[in-house]
């Protein structure tokens, strides 16, 4: 486990290390460049630096957090990998399950993957289900993510490389929205995250503006949360019109 800087969260776990790319939006994908890093640091656990790997002995650490905690499940991996086993899957929703006083935030885009094995999960009020949407090309993973049983369904929408002017809310409870960080971040729009916001208060979804990315691409220069030392500093800056929107589902 570890403490995350993540703003929708408090800490990661991960069952699961590595991935493959599978749309535009894993081109610059940040856990492939954390990866590389934790491998110069020689940490054990990233000495197959992004190849997919498989860590039963993660299964226990829940079971000795004392304090209830929101924590991001697979922060460096996918857990609906092709190549991760039913089988492992289920062990860790039955982590999950024995610990309702935390909050999963599981996240996938492979999401065509959850609803396949849907019925093969417990899944308890605790347990949050995301797909990544970056673009129009892949909001079909929306459809499949209202097929599951979770009780909370969310979006992140990052990093956002598109508009997405007709999304299908029903039955999304949460929406996150993020532009591309990193040295070679691709542009993002702010009428794109401004439609995004509207069709979320239309549907009366939680809204959550994560971030810019690069301050080059956040339009206001005067914004105070590009600063390192604001309270809720974001990279590139999260203010949206003058506003900080770090909405969360019920």
């Amino acid at each position: 486990m570890a403490e995350s800087n993540i703003e929708w969260t408090e800490m990661t776990w991960n069952p699961t290390t590595g991935c493959t790319k599978i749309s535009a939006g894993c081109k610059f994908c940040y856990a492939e460049v954390m990866s590389k890093r934790l491998h110069a640091m020689r940490v054990e656990k990233y000495k197959d630096i992004f190849k997919l790997r498989i860590h039963p002995d993660e299964l226990e650490t829940p079971y000795h957090w004392k304090k209830p905690r929101i924590v991001f499940v697979n922060s460096m991996s996918d857990m609906f990998h092709k190549d991760v086993s039913l089988e492992f899957i289920q062990k860790v929703f039955k982590v999950m399950n024995d610990n309702p006083q935390h909050t999963f935030q599981v996240l996938t885009k492979r999401a065509d993957l959850v609803a396949k094995y849907n019925k093969e999960f417990n899944w308890t009020k605790n347990i949050w289900m995301g797909t990544s949407v970056e673009d129009q090309r892949v909001v079909k993973r929306i459809d499949f993510l209202r097929e599951t049983g979770a009780k909370t369904k969310f979006l992140s929408l990052e990093p956002l490389i598109g508009a997405l002017p007709n999304l299908n809310l029903k039955k999304i409870d949460w929406v996150i929205v993020g532009g591309e960080s990193g040295a070679k971040a691709r542009l993002v729009k702010k009428e794109w995250i401004l439609e995004i916001k509207k069709q979320c208060d239309k549907a009366k979804v939680p809204f959550f503006f994560k971030q810019w990315g690069k301050t080059k691409f956040n339009p206001d220069i005067n914004d105070p949360t590009i600063s390192v030392t604001h309270s809720q500093h974001a990279k590139g800056g999260c203010s949206l019109n003058g506003v900080v929107y770090r909405n969360m589902p019920k």
